[in-house]
């Protein structure tokens, strides 16, 4: 058996904690010399073991102690020394916290809800999940109607309390009847939200977000409509020259109704808003749908259509993003990616105002 009072004053002069570690090694390690001892134990008689027994676990226990203290030792020392060497200048400014960012989705339906404020309408929100009823029906889509195909979306297979067919909303005009059955005329507001349809490409997800705008009142007409979209869209690109196209087109809920085109520059491969699409070196995009609310559609939200007359328009929130802030792929809004999200997002406190600018990048 090793002499203790030479083992403990080998252990009191290690120097490094590395030291250290050896000699728990050597001592109590598998094949230490102390659990030696403690393997021969078994092998020991019951009178040898009575007798060897306490010497061996009393030499363990103290070499274990004796370990534990010089390691706590050495490392108090090591902290003392580096507390003395190292200093913190209180001057430097403190290191940035990690910061989130306000996805271009969010920051884009803010800065519609601004411009539009400005022009006095409110917002006004509905169910994401909805009858047919509010979502076809009562937009002039009967349940045989061709334009139905054109919102193919996800049905539900139970129906609501007055048996109507119950899905995921195609688009934001429920709202719309809603708003004219709640509210009356007249009425001025805008519906953000998600809507759902079964489409998945570059350009197409099945979950993206639309804006829709109502005007009702009386003696509404197209000239109403164009100044509204045409103000819109100069306070939301930050430009002044910005040009309309209106095409005639149909929507089975506004008649007559128009596709919405703006004028463009190539610059650099990428489209710019601005100009007449028909000057050299432009071109004219479609960017949104409009018209004048189809008379079943205002009685439809229990209004009279000889007295009340309005003008709907509506656009995909997410291209309006891809526009303005040069974005190519729609599916990379919903990758969760945060290296996307930093390169493309806002901070938190950068609100648009129009006096201040709907869209300044972070």
């Amino acid at each position: 058996m090793p002499d203790i009072d030479q083992v403990l004053a080998e252990i009191g002069q290690a120097e490094t904690l590395d030291a250290v570690e050896v000699l728990r090694v050597q001592l109590l390690g598998k094949q230490g010399s102390i659990s030696g001892l403690l393997k021969t134990l078994g092998k020991m008689t019951p009178e040898e073991r009575t007798l060897e027994g306490p010497k061996i676990h009393a030499l363990r226990e103290g070499v274990t102690e004796a370990l534990a203290s010089r390691k706590a030792t050495l490392e108090s020392a090591a902290l003392e020394a580096r507390l003395a060497a190292e200093t913190i200048d209180l001057t430097l400014p403190a290191p940035d916290a990690p910061r989130g960012s306000v996805h271009p989705i969010a920051q884009v339906m803010d800065e519609l809800a601004e411009v539009f404020a400005d022009l006095g309408f409110a917002v006004a929100t509905g169910p994401e999940i909805e009858d047919d009823w509010h979502n076809f029906t009562a937009l002039n889509m009967p349940e045989s109607h061709p334009a139905r195909a054109m919102h193919d979306t996800f049905y539900f297979p139970d129906r609501n309390e007055a048996g109507r067919e119950m899905l995921l909303r195609t688009h934001t005009s429920p709202v719309q009847i809603r708003a004219m059955i709640a509210q009356g005329a007249p009425l001025r507001i805008i519906a953000p939200g998600r809507v759902y349809r079964s489409d998945s490409d570059a350009t197409h997800t099945p979950m993206f977000h639309q804006i829709e705008g109502l005007v009702i009142d009386k003696g509404i007409h197209l000239g109403h409509l164009k100044w509204t979209l045409e103000t819109f869209l100069k306070a939301f690109f930050e430009r002044d020259d910005v040009v309309l196209r209106l095409r005639p087109s149909y929507f089975p809920f506004t008649e007559p109704s128009v596709e919405v085109d703006v004028g463009y520059t190539l610059i650099n491969g990428k489209r710019v808003i601005g100009g007449s699409g028909d000057a050299a070196g432009g071109g004219w995009m479609e960017v949104l749908g409009s018209g004048m609310v189809n008379r079943k559609v205002i009685a439809a939200g229990g209004l009279d259509p000889d007295e009340w007359q309005g003008f709907a328009f509506g656009t995909g929130v997410d291209r309006l993003a891809m526009l303005k802030y040069g974005m190519d792929d729609l599916r990379a809004f919903f990758d969760g990616d945060a290296r996307w999200l930093s390169h493309y997002g806002f901070a938190a406190l950068d609100v648009p105002t129009l006096s201040g600018g709907v869209g300044t990048p972070a």
